[in-house]
């Protein structure tokens, strides 16, 4: 995966996890530039701004939603929850045990 997918997945994931701190004009800069898929100069055009105007509001964006990681730390919890899930279900796939089998189905749907 290359550098800038992977930073584009972080951005959607943090986004995912803290949307609704941000205001509604930061959610729409976000919206269209990472979801979205749009250039600085189409973004610039819908919202009748400049591009320093996109790329300035997109960083403090950028810059708010890693605070909001740094302090909470929900997309960090929610890999590591993640990773344990994989590895129990790969222990379970040696056992028979229906009913843990079940518990960890419900345990993963909750993300």
């Amino acid at each position: 995966m290359t550098e800038e997918l992977e930073r584009t997945m972080r951005m959607n994931h943090l986004y995912d996890f803290y949307n609704s701190l941000l205001t509604d004009k930061q959610r729409r800069y976000i919206e269209l530039y990472y979801l979205e898929d749009f250039a600085f100069s189409e973004i610039a055009e819908e919202l009748d701004v400049t591009r320093q105007a996109v790329y300035d509001n997109l960083k403090r964006s950028k810059d708010l939603l890693e605070h909001y990681e740094e302090n909470l730390g929900m997309y960090r919890n929610f890999e590591s929850r993640h990773t344990l899930i994989n590895q129990l279900k790969n222990k379970l796939e040696e056992s028979t045990d229906s009913e843990t089998r079940e518990i960890l189905d419900r345990l993963e749907a909750l993300d």
